[in-house]
């Protein structure tokens, strides 16, 4: 039995699409705090367990008879690191064979400005390992679908306007992550290794204004503010605060070089190319 979490989620619920392309549904097991929000599983025959990473008996109950766990990393920081435990004491617990956990790829947290955002990750790596269970850490560079939500709907009036100076981020997108996250799945070979899911090229923000330019045929600037410049913008618009140093957060990360280097992992376990940014940026900012 695979058990996905967070399977209602954007990556949860990619990776259950794929499987369900070759799997038989009652293989598969999701794990969801709303039931509710699983309707599409339930109607293709996918088992609903309903658990909670705050909850360690809902999750001990959730994964009865589970050989694979996709740990998929809590988008909630509060206690994240402490959620993580949970579920991989859970597994310990009931005898799971066998944990998938989707980390990040950066060049060094120890050095990064993002490290109190996201060292839970490399903590959470640490106490697998300490666990006994075999296991793939899947460690992800930044979706690109983060990019519009950096820079806006209007990105193509406005012009590209982040503090990201001349880092570079080779960007993929989730459906090509779990799309090779269910080829990994579905084969062996995986135990105790560690994949840095990158696309092979990386792009900085003054490329990515190059790509919008060319897409609409009209001069889109790249500015790199300050922080401080940034962050008025952003309390000008309105925005939650968590929202805005999230994104003062991952804006210093970027300008930190703290993603640039890029793997090819993720295109010889796809068996080609990644999705090319500018593939994705045109479904986004449609003409």
């Amino acid at each position: 039995m695979k058990l996905i979490t967070g399977a209602s989620g954007a990556l949860g619920s990619k990776i259950l699409k794929q499987l369900l392309t070759t799997e038989n549904p009652a293989t598969l097991a999701a794990l969801v705090r709303d039931e509710s929000k699983a309707t599409d599983l339930i109607a293709a025959g996918v088992q609903i367990r309903k658990g909670d990473y705050f909850d360690s008996k809902s999750l001990e109950n959730a994964f009865e008879g589970v050989t694979q766990l996709v740990l998929i990393s809590s988008n909630d920081f509060n206690d994240r690191f402490g959620q993580h435990q949970r579920v991989i004491d859970a597994a310990v617990k009931t005898g799971v064979q066998h944990i998938y956990y989707t980390g990040v790829s950066m060049r060094s947290i120890d050095e990064s400005p993002l490290r109190p955002f996201l060292e839970d990750h490399y903590l959470t790596e640490e106490y697998i390992k300490a666990s006994g269970l075999t296991y793939t850490f899947l460690q992800h560079t930044l979706y690109a679908e983060v990019i519009p939500m950096f820079l806006g709907p209007q990105v193509v009036e406005s012009g590209v306007f982040f503090p990201a100076g001349e880092g570079r981020v080779p960007y993929a997108t989730r459906e090509d992550l779990a799309e090779a996250i269910a080829t990994i799945l579905r084969s062996s070979g995986h135990e105790n290794k560690t994949y840095r899911m990158t696309n092979s090229s990386s792009w900085s923000y003054a490329s990515i204004a190059e790509i919008l330019s060319d897409l609409h045929g009209k001069k889109v600037g790249y500015v790199s503010p300050t922080p401080e410049e940034f962050e008025a913008v952003l309390q000008n618009l309105g925005l939650p605060e968590s929202i805005i140093q999230m994104s003062l957060g991952f804006a210093a990360g970027i300008a930190h070089h703290d993603f640039e280097d890029s793997y090819e992992d993720l295109t010889q376990i796809l068996g080609r190319k990644p999705t090319d940014l500018k593939e994705f940026l045109k479904s986004v900012y449609a003409l």
